[in-house]
């Protein structure tokens, strides 16, 4: 796999959460064809600053939010005007 193309592809599964959805960074992994790899999910998370990727739909396996790189207040924010919390 070329380097970023996980990135890439992270970001491409995490675009097609639904609206008032959320997806856990395992699930974001499998999807991207990486299970295990949670971890860098979160990495690639919070190193990204496209606001075309609703990155703060991808939350915890333990239900939980997560972390957020505009802040988790902003986060429980978003999920809450879409229905998700």
């Amino acid at each position: 796999m070329k380097k970023g193309s996980f990135a890439k592809r992270v970001r491409e599964v995490v675009r097609q959460i639904p609206r008032g959805r959320t997806a856990t960074y395992g699930e974001v992994a499998r999807m991207a064809g990486h299970p295990g790899a949670a971890r860098a999910v979160g990495m690639v998370m919070k190193n990204n600053y496209d606001t075309s990727v609703p990155c703060h739909r991808v939350i915890r396996a333990d239900g939980k939010l997560g972390g957020f790189n505009r802040g988790v207040e902003l986060k429980q924010k978003l999920l809450r005007s879409e229905g998700a919390l």
